[in-house]
């Protein structure tokens, strides 16, 4: 039976072309974009949790209690992992290793290969923590000489041009003015794209400490990532209060409030608002999920609408059918069989037009993504199209096997009007998401380009950014002054790390007798730096190479000063880390931060250990300028490539997941009006259709073309200009909300909302104009000749 209504189903799709094509448009079109979605969400989901030992792999977090509430910080002691084990039972792997983001272009050298590749130091039980396979080597071995550096197959093919008996190899590596040398112990396997730490090289945590001078006290606060595996069947909650008790017995001041953080659940759940975990990156993956419904549900409208507005066509197969003894589920799920094969035919072209797409979708978000024979993506694609096909045939299904035999038999549908106020409802509820979407997509544009635009408070363009390497650590302020006399250089400087996205951390100041630990963002530098950047001065002076007795003293921002309580700061004595410094200035706050947050204290000191180099440049002379650095650095830095980033271009990478979410919504947006507009096409035509013949006798009658139009389009008008009415103010509401996340965000404006108004009417009206006016223009003798 099944089988003879797929053939009266594909027999209907057939003969109904016009009917066909416009469904199977919105269908194939929705679900490409859900499909296209849903692999998205899928990959996200499976970020980190390749791990054998996923379950059980957690993070040390710390919540800190700072002035201005809790803030919660990765960062544990260096000695801690190596601690844990010994202490609790329940640890069965616990590891040490530096931030990921510290070393993101290491120098490596072998022979007269030179790479530059990502890595960290990292504890012994590295590999027992993590599942990246060896190719050679021993997980428990690999990392247990100080001396040994653990490199990936890609790193092993760029130094030695084989992944075979590399073991035993020497490789040279440089952080800063350190130049050492590491025995290659092991070869793993390239991290998997659903990886969310990239790495080429792990190296021992000993090497790492003996270099820097770690102390082996577990007490004083590190900046490093401590990793653990818990035992099978421990309790988190029991483990963290034992873990708070130790720290306590520890603490001579206040305990310190550590706790444990699934591995796997940083990714997408890595934001803590006062201790408290709020969200992430879950909150794009929740709203695309509800993107992706909304795009399937205004899909499914579109059949849904068509189906019951050409019920009329179908009253006398539905009543023949049932005097002959159907039955209403049987006649249901006929309808049901029509729905499902429409679907079917949609995920066909849905699947060519992902395959055309994929590279363009994994441009813009970044991943590797691919349609593979896999079971859960494959068995996730068929649930949404049955779903679809489900949600689209549902109501038509139920309407029209619910019409009476005597009614529909005597050509009468006693339903009209309440299937007409149903299918008005749909049509309004359609543009309100899409009115909703284009709102909403305009104002993260809008946003996107107000922090584009808005000054941070030190001037980031024409600067460029590489790493001191080579010979240039040994000899740094030599080089500095060389550069400075290439033609075209304004000014050049040196800090640790970058200016931007690296981490507070809580550190405990002395004043006029008062102790208290506050979140400073500490930037080490070079002298020249604030000129460099164009910071300002609010009090005071910068640091500077006239004054070489600068290294004893220390620089505040406004913020900072605020925090410490300190009038008339400049000639003040503060103490840190046992040094009294005294403050020689106060510059204006600048955003080190994302405008997301707001700024927060931070302080400047000179350092020695200053490996990113900072060039300012004369506007309009960049590639000459560049050129002759270039030429420059390859003379006084041999074997060593100059590759640069430009200050601004770093400091938009902050904001490249907003990017990357606002021009795939986007797209979204526009695929969802383009549906709703292909639906409205839909229902104009059968309306012409249907009052044809009320259309020619007007036009005997005398109506004029322009009546005929507003005759067939005023509802449909009406429907669009509602849906906007209450579309704007839902948007408002919703974005308003949204830019509250940022701290620095730009005002709402109307122009967004009557812009967005304008535009959907117009496009509403040119659509249904497309099918009023051939109806208009029509010779009203055939209209009702064919009568």
């Amino acid at each position: 039976m099944l089988k003879s209504y797929f053939i009266i189903a594909w027999r209907r799709l057939v003969k109904d072309r016009q009917f066909t094509a416009i469904n199977l448009m919105g269908l194939s079109t929705g679900l490409a974009c859900t499909l296209l979605i849903y692999l998205w969400v899928y990959d996200e989901y499976r970020m980190d949790r390749f791990h054998e030992n996923d379950r059980r792999l957690y993070q040390v977090m710390e919540n800190q209690p700072t002035g201005e509430g809790i803030v919660t910080s990765q960062e544990t002691p260096a000695m801690l992992a190596e601690t844990l084990p010994a202490i609790f039972p329940e640890v069965a792997y616990a590891a040490v290793s530096t931030p990921p983001f510290w070393f993101p272009q290491v120098a490596l050298t072998a022979g007269n290969s030179l790479v530059k590749s990502p890595g960290v130091f990292a504890g012994k039980d590295y590999f027992n923590i993590f599942s990246y396979p060896l190719i050679a080597g021993h997980k428990n071995q690999v990392l247990a000489d100080k001396h040994s550096i653990v490199i990936s197959e890609k790193l092993a093919l760029s130094l030695f041009h084989t992944t075979v008996n590399v073991t035993g190899k020497t490789i040279g590596w440089q952080i800063d003015q350190f130049k050492k040398y590491s025995v290659v112990s092991g070869v793993f396997k390239d991290m998997p794209g659903n990886a969310s730490v990239q790495l080429d090289f792990v190296m021992s945590f000993e090497a790492f400490r003996e270099l820097m001078n770690i102390s082996h006290n577990i007490t004083p606060g590190g900046p490093f990532y401590t990793y653990l595996v818990l035992g099978d069947q421990v309790s988190v909650p029991a483990f963290n209060e034992k873990l708070r008790s130790y720290m306590s017995s520890l603490a001579k001041g206040p305990a310190r409030q550590m706790f444990l953080q699934r591995y796997a659940d940083n990714y997408l759940y890595g934001k803590y608002v006062q201790g408290v975990q709020t969200g992430g990156r879950i909150v794009y993956v929740r709203l695309f999920v509800l993107i992706a419904l909304f795009i399937i549900l205004i899909a499914g409208i579109n059949f849904m609408n068509l189906h019951t507005a050409r019920a009329t066509t179908r009253m006398k197969e539905t009543g023949v059918r049932k005097a002959v003894g159907a039955g209403r589920w049987t006649l249901a799920l006929q309808y049901l069989c029509e729905s499902f094969l429409l679907s079917f035919l949609a995920l066909v072209i849905a699947l060519l037009l992902i395959v055309l797409l994929m590279p363009a979708f994994n441009h813009i978000t970044g991943k590797q993504l691919s349609l593979q024979p896999a079971a859960t993506p494959m068995l996730g694609m068929l649930a949404i199209t049955v779903l679809t096909g489900l949600i689209s045939g549902s109501y038509p299904a139920w309407y029209l096997s619910g019409l009476r035999t005597t009614a529909v038999l005597k050509g009468r549908l006693p339903n009209a009007i309440s299937a007409l106020w149903t299918r008005k409802g749909l049509v309004i509820f359609q543009f309100t998401l899409s009115v909703t979407f284009v709102v909403a997509v305009w104002v993260v544009y809008r946003q996107m380009d107000y922090i584009q635009h808005k000054s941070p408070g030190y001037n980031k363009n024409q600067v460029i950014s590489f790493a001191a390497e080579g010979t240039i650590p040994a000899n740094l302020d030599g080089f500095l002054a060389a550069i400075k006399k290439i033609p075209g250089v304004v000014q050049a400087s040196s800090i640790a790390g970058n200016v931007q996205g690296a981490p507070s951390v809580g550190i405990p100041w002395q004043y006029n007798g008062h102790a208290a630990t506050i979140q400073f963002r500490p930037f080490l530098v070079n002298h020249d730096l604030i000129p460099t950047l164009g910071i300002q001065m609010a009090a005071g002076r910068p640091f500077s190479g006239d004054f070489r007795t600068d290294t004893t003293k220390i620089i505040f921002n406004e913020a900072a000063i605020q925090a410490l309580g300190i009038s008339d700061p400049v000639g003040k004595i503060i103490s840190w880390a046992g040094v009294n410094r005294e403050i020689i200035g106060v510059t204006k706050d600048f955003h080190f931060e994302s405008l997301y947050e707001t700024i927060k204290p931070c302080f400047f000191q000179l350092d020695a250990r200053t490996g990113t180099i900072l060039v300012k440049l004369t506007a309009g002379m960049e590639p000459a300028v560049i050129a002759r650095l270039e030429a420059f650095y390859k003379t006084y830095n041999p074997g060593f490539a100059f590759s640069y980033t430009f200050l601004d271009t770093a400091y938009q990478a902050q904001y490249i997941a907003e990017r990357r979410m606002a021009q795939l919504s986007g797209y979204f947006a526009g695929l969802a009006v383009i549906i709703s507009l292909l639906g409205l096409l839909g229902l104009t035509a059968y309306t012409a259709e249907r009052r044809r013949r009320e259309v020619g006798i007007r036009k005997v009658l005398g109506a004029s073309v322009m009546q005929v139009v507003v005759l067939l389009s005023s509802d449909f008008l009406k429907a669009v200009g509602l849906s906007i009415l209450l579309a704007l103010p839902l948007a408002w509401w919703l974005m308003s909300r949204w830019l509250q996340a940022f701290a620095y965000h730009m005002p709402m404006q109307a122009d967004v909302f009557i812009c967005t108004g304008m535009a959907m009417t117009a496009l509403a009206l040119l659509t249904i104009s497309v099918q009023t006016l051939q109806a208009a223009l029509a010779n009203p003798v055939k209209s009702l000749d064919s009568e």
